[in-house]
């Protein structure tokens, strides 16, 4: 299995930077592990909230194969624990998914076109995180996953 991350826009922040190319190395040893970055919406002074978002939805959906199987990190999604996430991440391997998608939205969330290509939806807190350190924070805890799959010594519970 495939696991990638797309995500729009590049952070500016190069702590956030550091943390990704650290857990992204790192999950490359456990899975064939990629980021995508989509570039940000020009001239947004000029469009809507859901126009950025509609327009940013039809860079995503670009990207996407019938086959893939996508995650949303939203707000509303479901709130796991680590193990769980883990045993999450172990089922869709073991369902045969070739490619595990997770997406980071822009600043305003989703387009209406990608919740509905969503096969589902996945909240990191009930706290807001910018968008940029929730990419550090989420590939911390893939990695913690795939360390718990494998029995590892990082995760204490």
């Amino acid at each position: 299995m495939n696991i990638e991350l797309i995500v729009v826009g590049k952070t500016d922040m190069k702590e956030v930077e550091t943390l990704v190319a650290m857990y992204a190395k790192r999950l490359n040893h456990y899975v064939r592990f990629a980021i995508t970055t989509i570039a940000d919406v020009r001239n947004t002074k000029k469009l809507s909230e859901g126009e950025q978002k509609r327009l940013e939805g039809e860079a995503i959906l670009r990207l996407l194969t019938p086959s893939d199987y996508l995650m949303l990190l939203d707000e509303h999604g479901a709130e796991l624990r680590s193990i769980e996430f883990a045993d999450l991440i172990e089922k869709r391997m073991s369902a045969g998914i070739k490619r595990l998608v997770f997406l980071i939205g822009g600043p305003y969330g989703f387009s209406e076109a990608v919740y509905a290509r969503a096969n589902g939806k996945l909240s990191l807190s009930k706290m807001t995180f910018s968008h940029q350190i929730v990419r550090a924070i989420f590939l911390e805890q893939l990695y913690r996953a795939f360390t718990i799959l494998k029995n590892e010594p990082y995760h204490h519970e």
